[in-house]
Parts: C-alpha cells; sequence; structure tokens
C-alpha cells in the first residue's frame, strides 16, 4: 500500500510537521474495544465531527482513516486554496493600486514562496485535526489504515476487527476520471496535486468551469499562469445567478484568463513537456497548446475498498444510497459528507454528521432536508447563495418578487473600490417570506450569513429592514435591499390614504 506521504511534495519542514500530526509515521494503533458505540470510516470533515460529538456525549467512539486525517478540506481543498486564492488576491489589488493613488509600481508574484507560506499555514493548522488529539483530547480510539467492512456490524482496519453497534460512512469524495482519449497518456493535476507545485506553469489549461476550476484558474492567472479555462457549458458556475456568474467571467478576463464556453474536448496528445488539447467549439476546432492540465470537472465517491456489499448498504457511481436521516439501507449504519450528499461543502458535511450521529444513537429524526445550506464560490468578486434562486422557485411553480440593490449605489463599495456585484433577495410574492439570496461581492461569504440568519429564524424581509448597520459598511446593503420591500409596500391606494391623512392634520 502508498504511503500516505506519497502525495505529499515537496516533503521539506512544513509538510513533516502536517504529516507527523494528520498520519504519524509511528502511529500505534490501540487495542479494539469490545464494542463500540460507533465506528467512523474517514477522517475528514464528516469524519472528525462525527466522532467527536458521539464522542463529546459519552459513546465509545472509534474513527478509521487510510490517509490523512482532516481529509480534503485541511489537505487538498479549503484551508490550501483559500491560501494560494489569498496571495493571488494581493497581486490583483497591486494592480488596481494605482486608481486608490498609489503609483510605486507592481512586484512580481514569488510562487514559490506564495505555495511555501500555503504549506505553512496548513501545517499550523493541522493539530486541530490530528490522531493525537482525537486520542488524548477526545478518547477515541484511532484506528490508522484501510478500513473494509466485514458483516453488518463488524469492520476490519489493519488486521484488527471492530465490532459496532452503530457506524458512519464519511469516506469524502475525490477528483473524477474524466474519458477524455489521451489525458492519461499526457498526465494531468487534480486538487489532490496541485499544490504539490513548486513552479508556476507557464501555461495552464483548466477543464471545468465550477467552483473550483473558476477559483484556480484567477488565482493561477494572478500569480503568472497563462491559464485557458475549459467548460463545456455555455457559461461558468451552472447553479448560480446568470448576472452574478457575468460579473465573475468579466473579472477573469479582465485577470487575463481565456475562456472557451461550449468546448468539447476530443482528445489529448503530449508532445515532450507540451500537452496539446483538441477542441470542438462553435467557433471550429483548435488546439490549445498549455505545460499542464488542471482537471476540476467533477467528483467521485469514495467507496472502493470499503466492503459496502458485506455491510448489506447500497451504493451506486454517485455514492452511498441514505434517506432523509442519513440512514443507509444497512438501519445500522449512517453515511455523511461528500460520499453520500449533493451539497459537497465542508460545512455542509460538518452539519450533516450531527444529523447522523444524532440519528444513530439518540431518540428522535432530525432530517437533512430541514437545513438552510448556504454556500460560496471564492473568486473575486466571491459569490454567496442561499436557499432558491428565482429559475427554482419558478421550476417549483412558486411565485416570488425579488429586490436588488447595486453595488455601485453602496457608498462603501464605492469608497473601497469595490463596486462590481449586488445583493439580491427573493421573496415569495405578496409577503416579506425570504426565499433565497445570492451576493456578489469581496466577502460575500462573511455576508450571506445574515440572510441565512433571518431565514433559518423565520425573519422575514421587513425585519430586516429594521435592523441598523454601522455606516459606511458594505453589509449595509442587506438593509437596503430590504429597504426596497418596505417601500413597495406603500401602494397607491396607501399613498392616497396617507394624503387624505396629512390634509386632515394640516
Amino acid at each position: 500500500m502508498a504511503s500516505p506521504s506519497d502525495g505529499l511534495f515537496p516533503l521539506d519542514a512544513h509538510n513533516r510537521a502536517l504529516l507527523a500530526n494528520v498520519h504519524p509515521a509511528d502511529w500505534v494503533n490501540p487495542i479494539p474495544a469490545e464494542r463500540y458505540h460507533l465506528v467512523v470510516v474517514g477522517a475528514g470533515t464528516a469524519g472528525l465531527i462525527a466522532a467527536s460529538f458521539a464522542a463529546g456525549a459519552g459513546a465509545r467512539v472509534a474513527l478509521v482513516e487510510r490517509e490523512l486525517m482532516g481529509g480534503d478540506c485541511l489537505n487538498v481543498g479549503c484551508v490550501p486554496s483559500k491560501s494560494v486564492l489569498r496571495s493571488s488576491r494581493y497581486f490583483a489589488e497591486q494592480r488596481d493600486a494605482a486608481a486608490l493613488g498609489w503609483t510605486g509600481g507592481q512586484a512580481s508574484p514569488d510562487f514559490e514562496a506564495v505555495m511555501e507560506r500555503m504549506r505553512r499555514i496548513r501545517a499550523r493548522i493541522s493539530p486541530h485535526d490530528s490522531a493525537v488529539r482525537y486520542r488524548d483530547e477526545k478518547g477515541v480510539d484511532v484506528f490508522l489504515g484501510e478500513g473494509s467492512f466485514t458483516g453488518e456490524t463488524t469492520l476490519e482496519v489493519a488486521g484488527a476487527t471492530l465490532r459496532f453497534r452503530r457506524a458512519v460512512v464519511a469516506s469524502g469524495a475525490r477528483a473524477a476520471r474524466l474519458p477524455i482519449p489521451g489525458l492519461d497518456d499526457a498526465g494531468y493535476l487534480t486538487n489532490a496535486t496541485v499544490f504539490n507545485l513548486t513552479e508556476c506553469p507557464e501555461r495552464l489549461a483548466v477543464i471545468g468551469g465550477g467552483p473550483i476550476g473558476a477559483e484556480l484558474a484567477q488565482a493561477f492567472q494572478r500569480l503568472g499562469a497563462s491559464v485557458t479555462l475549459l467548460e463545456m457549458r455555455p457559461r461558468l458556475l451552472p447553479r448560480e445567478d446568470p448576472d452574478a456568474v457575468a460579473i465573475v467571467q468579466a473579472e477573469l478576463e479582465r485577470d487575463g484568463v481565456r475562456l472557451v464556453m461550449g468546448a468539447t474536448i476530443e482528445r489529448v496528445d503530449r508532445e515532450g513537456e507540451e500537452r496539446r488539447i483538441r477542441l470542438v467549439t462553435d467557433q471550429g476546432d483548435e488546439v490549445v497548446a498549455v505545460d499542464r492540465i488542471l482537471v476540476a470537472a467533477g467528483r467521485r465517491p469514495n467507496t472502493d475498498g470499503l466492503g459496502l456489499g458485506l455491510a448489506g448498504v447500497n451504493h451506486d457511481h454517485r455514492g452511498i444510497t441514505v434517506d432523509d436521516t442519513l440512514q443507509t439501507s444497512n438501519p445500522r449504519i449512517y453515511a455523511a459528507g461528500d460520499v453520500c450528499m449533493a451539497w459537497q461543502f465542508t460545512h455542509a458535511a460538518e452539519d450533516a454528521a450531527r444529523i447522523a450521529v444524532q440519528n444513530a444513537l439518540f431518540p428522535g429524526r432530525r432530517r437533512l432536508s430541514t437545513l438552510t445550506m448556504p454556500w460560496c464560490t471564492y473568486t473575486d468578486p466571491e459569490v454567496a447563495h442561499v436557499g432558491l434562486s428565482a429559475e427554482q422557485a419558478e421550476a417549483q411553480g412558486v411565485s416570488v418578487e425579488t429586490y436588488t440593490q447595486p453595488w455601485p449605489a453602496v457608498d462603501r463599495a464605492l469608497t473601497d473600490g469595490d463596486d462590481e456585484g449586488f445583493v439580491r433577495i427573493h421573496t415569495r410574492r405578496g409577503t416579506d417570506e425570504i426565499l433565497g439570496a445570492t451576493i456578489v461581492a469581496r466577502h460575500a461569504g462573511e455576508m450571506i450569513s445574515e440572510v441565512t440568519l433571518a431565514m433559518v429564524a423565520k425573519l422575514g424581509l421587513s425585519t430586516l429592514s429594521t435592523v441598523i448597520h454601522p455606516y459606511p459598511t458594505q453589509a449595509d446593503a442587506i438593509r437596503r435591499t430590504a429597504l426596497q420591500y418596505s417601500v413597495s409596500r406603500v401602494t397607491p391606494m396607501v399613498k392616497r390614504l396617507l394624503g387624505f391623512w396629512f390634509r386632515l392634520t394640516r
């Protein structure tokens, strides 16, 4: 079996510190308990939260991980990507500094230093997810090795058998393998390997215009690569508001990213160190020559080798089949996170893990469908969303009213020089019930929670209009959007009645 360190490069002090926390080379698995209240398979976000929640409630818990504790989020996802994005944003701020009155010129990005900073931050965060912490602080039996079910209530790991009353499978997902002729032979990067780079590619092709593809295409362009983003659909970020996508696409193009929409890749050829991607587009055939290819399209659930058939757990190419309580076809086994959910976000995995554990160990039935789930794409500007879009509402036969506050009318946005974006909130027609929202702004992810809170607490848009925000702030745009609803309640009939009142009180 390959060592977990095989996927990390370079093995510098930062990556050695990371490994010492999330997969210690000298780790000795404990002697299994006679029986566990809960066995958790996978120590990514969902698995860590499930183990911590159950152990904190007094359950006897075993946690099994074959690779790196912390999963994608810590090692090859949220933490490294947001570190790199922050560095790339700084260089964009330098580029635009003249508009703010700075004329000192722009420094060149040091890609090697950017990636070294990322590794340092990742290592610094890794103790939170470490094997030692979960053993010593949380009282969890941590088993490092391949885990596989051998029956409906047993799992084997590293030669030991773990017996359980309940189990949660949180094995996550990985980048999908695309059936493009020649791609495997040409070689490509995924989110699992792109953060191993120490030199910036001169020419980079990004396949896939979803959140990962859009974020990393912008970041690598700003850090010195010449990036071509290839997307088979007519636009990026297909789940987002079209007006939001238009702003993001325009910003990527301003950064220098070449966007090729409606692209069908016929094959990839390699000539020396050059990869040649043969495309068919609406404009005709084309060959894109690059030095590296990043595949950022599609995810595949990690179900191989888990022995799910022996455990009586139904699954297919989309992952483990669960009901709304996250229970599988084996009533003793639950699942949470990317291995079974359409919401493939760290925060979604976290809340789903709590639902799975609560339903597995305690009375009562919590349901995944009751969650109000926000998400954010961390391009510059960011696109944050919660609830229904106007298109989704229409598809469900729900009539909506939409209120939009453009960013150029927000004073703080103008003073900051961030005047591309908007706040948009949808309500059920005739009421102030908030059905969904989209925010496009540099820090949209920090702002969407106010709307999410209102939806969870069932506070209407009229309530948000009464929330006083400090002036000037970008978040004041939320209140300004809500005030549009209040103003809309002043109908011509109300105006006539008010006019009559004021005439009486002269």
